[in-house]
């Protein structure tokens, strides 16, 4: 197993700033009525197959389709953006023909179209980032003061030329096959392409039934919302892949939620994530078809995956070799996403294969949490019994999916074909193990490789476990200390991380190892060194109980903390003064300790 390989190498395993007083940022009510009466339906125009010329939908109004943005200006009203006239996944595969939105099990069809549920009751915009909406989706700060931009992204209005689809997929849970999963809560709006030519696919979660939300209402409440939004913009700037997070729209509408199912239910306010990907597939989207034998729509699916995500592939290799080549691509990118995970101390909480993305960027924030002492069986899921998708075994549930992967790609391969993916997916440890140590080279400071980098790495992490030092203030601080400082084991008051290893029976040891090894490169300086490991060694993560002190107050209508966080973390590498007041780069409070995060959201 993987992670046993390399636990014996290391024992291892903002928010928006619009003109408005700072006080009401983002904070405003989505009217009862918009466009003439925002509850009555009416008739939409929808592009694509004339099957899907018969929806309703509250509250259209006219929007020219953008194919392309030329210039370097922003779109200063809503009015005038739209999403691409082309809009490839409805062209490209066959949408489920029952338009009713009712729980149903699909066939041969990838998509079924779902239009959002509007929330009832004081819809307010509370927060965004404003790195999505103007770097990805060309708007003017200006624009999310505009009713219509609120009402779109709570889900109160679906735009001219608009088809909004719910995607099918399967999925391994918990290491089971699930059968059909599918967006269960989740719209996908449409497809935008911004002035660089990038195409996004922007969807909104917690926006109503859908045919695949099972015995779920299809909504989303504000705990789970707010650590969703914030994650995904965190995890960005900690140069983790993962989607984006626009905008965070919440509700007085009830929601019933057993948090920890216990028998103790509860309402809990509603709320909706904008979010983006270039690509919202994932392994379960290949499974479900691959399980179904619906092998000309898995051979669909699998060709456009590799011509618009895998281009090179598409563009130089002939059909066999293209479908072992982007394996072997995918092979490499998750051990590269998994090995970056680690380094930061994050655990997923959920790693099934429909949680899994076929473009290894990091989707689907639930129960997720960035580990504060050192454990490498961490859990942050209490619904996790068995620890499965522990901090340390995460390596190891990457090679597993990966191997589900791997059996719903057999259909399309010959018999040589799928023994050479067999021997594809064997180099999986290795390059994991690579990556990760290229990642603990950069966050020690260690300049070039050499063999006894991984035991130090590992006495490193055996003292942090003993000791239950902090993970990503451990790292942090050891850039504080001069290579003077280690060979004579003096350790500031104020590094409280690094004085936490001091007890250890190896810490004088580690320290000695340590300063010998950086002094192997004479030419590398003190400032030098700090500063390739300050880049490296986010002081800020969004740690659970940093979450759960801006949901407190979300609760109560304050979203300042919020915006707080979701600044802070857009700047993770950087010390600053609001945080330190906040106590973000101090040790987490006692209370901490009894958080809890569960699948219930």
């Amino acid at each position: 197993m993987v992670s046993k390989i390399l636990m014996t190498l290391c024992l291892l395993s903002l928010f928006y700033m619009v003109k408005n007083d700072p006080q009401n940022e983002f904070e405003s009510d989505v009217d009862g009525e918009l466009c003439s009466n925002i509850e009555e339906k009416r008739k939409h125009l929808y592009t694509g197959p004339d099957a899907l010329q018969d929806s309703t939908q509250t509250c259209t109004k006219g929007r020219k389709s953008r194919d392309t943005k030329s210039g370097d200006h922003l779109i200063r009203s809503f009015e005038d953006w739209g999403f691409a006239a082309d809009q490839l996944l409805l062209q490209s595969f066959p949408i489920d023909p029952e338009r009713k939105n009712y729980v149903r099990q699909v066939r041969d069809a990838l998509f079924s179209v779902v239009e959002p549920t509007p929330f009832n009751i004081r819809v307010k915009l509370v927060a965004g980032s404003d790195e999505v909406l103007q770097d990805i989706l060309d708007l003017h700060p200006d624009v999310v003061n505009e009713e219509m931009f609120q009402a779109f992204v709570s889900g109160n209005t679906v735009l001219y030329g608009s088809t909004p689809l719910s995607h099918r997929y399967g999925g391994h849970q918990f290491a089971s096959w699930a059968g059909q999963l599918g967006d269960g809560r989740a719209v996908m709006l449409g497809e935008y392409v911004n002035r660089k030519g990038e195409r996004w696919e922007l969807q909104l979660k917690g926006s109503g039934l859908t045919p695949y939300s099972r015995r779920g209402d299809g909504r989303a409440v504000l705990r789970s919302s707010v650590r969703e939004f914030l994650c995904s913009e965190a995890m960005y700037h900690l140069g983790v892949p993962t989607s984006r997070a626009a905008t965070l729209t919440v509700s007085d509408d009830p929601v019933i939620r057993d948090q920890f199912y216990n028998g103790h239910p509860k309402k809990e306010r509603g709320a909706i994530v904008l979010r983006l990907a270039k690509s919202w597939f994932r392994i379960g989207s290949l499974e479900i078809l691959a399980a179904n034998q619906e092998t000309q729509l898995l051979k669909q699916l699998v060709d456009f995956i590799i011509k618009q995500y895998f281009t090179d592939i598409y563009k130089t290799l002939s059909e066999g070799d293209r479908y072992l080549t982007f394996f072997s691509d995918i092979v490499s990118q998750t051990a590269e996403m998994i090995a970056l995970w680690q380094s930061v101390g994050f655990a997923h909480g959920v790693c099934n294969t429909d949680n899994f993305s076929l473009l290894s960027i990091t989707i689907d924030y639930g129960p997720f949490g960035f580990m504060d002492s050192y454990n490498p069986e961490f859990v942050p899921n209490t619904s996790d019994d068995t620890g499965m998708y522990s901090y340390e075994n995460q390596p190891d549930v990457g090679l597993f999916n990966l191997d589900k992967l791997r059996e719903a790609l057999a259909p399309l391969l010959t018999e040589q074909q799928r023994f050479q993916m067999t021997k594809i997916l064997e180099l999986y440890p290795d390059i994991y193990k690579t990556k990760y140590m290229e990642i603990l080279r950069r966050k020690m400071g260690l300049l070039g490789e050499e063999e006894d980098d991984a035991m130090l790495a590992a006495v490193l992490f055996k003292m942090m476990t003993d000791t239950k030092a902090d993970f990503t203030m451990t790292f942090r601080q050891l850039s504080e200390l001069s290579l003077n400082q280690l060979e004579n084991a003096t350790i500031p008051s104020h590094l409280w991380a690094i004085r936490t290893l001091q007890p250890h029976e190896y810490f004088i040891r580690w320290l000695h190892l340590y300063s010998q090894r950086l002094k192997h490169h004479k030419e590398d300086s003190d400032e030098e060194r700090k500063a390739r490991m300050d880049a490296t060694n986010p002081r800020y993560v969004l740690r659970n109980w940093m979450a759960e002190s801006a949901i407190r107050k979300a609760e109560k209508d304050d979203f300042s903390e919020v915006k707080l966080l979701l600044k802070v973390l857009q700047n993770p590498y950087v010390k600053q003064e609001e945080a330190e007041k906040q106590g973000y780069g101090s040790p987490p409070p006692e209370w901490a300790k009894k958080l809890r995060v569960s699948c219930s959201s």
